[in-house]
């Protein structure tokens, strides 16, 4: 594989529209547990990503993934926001002397950093029913070649069966169980967008 900034762009471009086309799902998976509006939330962000990316037209890999961060970190209400903007802060750290991504390998060491920073952030482990349930495996298989779709829906209905112990959802103790976490099913989406450009 080669991810050019030409592929990252249209790899994050595939994420905003599975984010608009899905943004009702995820609030409806958000409303037992959180707030109900994690779909409308991150379609906010992504649209603000659009129009900054139309308007700055950014040429690397680094400077687009800043774009995005801002964007999400700036538009979007709730833990996600910061969240993911923390994640793409690491990743345009982890791309600043990188033109293009050679391999799935890289893009798995790449793609740790961003996660490394969702856990500093949210302070967030495995099996804490949280976002980080999706990014680990997703970004271990990654690492080894071999991410798939069926890792990264695993990974999200996972969650489904976990006590919240971060967020909101948290405060519900044992009643969160049953429930997939909304911030893991948008980081499958995220993920699977990922998988056309391997």
């Amino acid at each position: 594989m080669k991810m050019t900034v030409t592929e990252f762009q249209a790899w994050l471009a595939d994420f905003g529209q599975a984010i608009e086309a899905n943004k009702g799902y995820l609030s409806e998976l958000d409303t037992p547990i959180g707030d109900g509006d994690h779909g409308n939330n991150m379609a906010r962000g992504m649209a603000a990503y659009e129009a900054d990316f139309a308007a700055k037209q950014p040429t690397s890999i680094t400077d687009t993934a800043k774009i995005l961060a801002m964007a999400l970190i700036s538009k979007v209400g709730g833990a996600s926001g910061p969240l993911y903007g923390s994640a793409f802060m690491g990743i345009t750290k982890a791309v600043k002397d990188i033109v293009e991504i050679d391999s799935q390998e890289q893009l798995g060491e790449v793609m740790e950093q961003g996660l490394q920073m969702i856990q500093l952030r949210g302070k967030a482990a495995a099996e804490d029913k949280t976002m980080v349930d999706v990014w680990l495996p997703a970004v271990a298989a990654l690492k080894k070649g071999q991410l798939t779709e069926t890792v990264v829906h695993t990974a999200k209905e996972h969650t489904a069966e976990l006590v919240a112990k971060k967020g909101r959802a948290s405060y519900l103790g044992e009643r969160a169980i049953g429930h997939i976490d909304p911030g893991a099913a948008s980081s499958e989406l995220l993920f699977v967008a990922l998988l056309k450009y391997l």
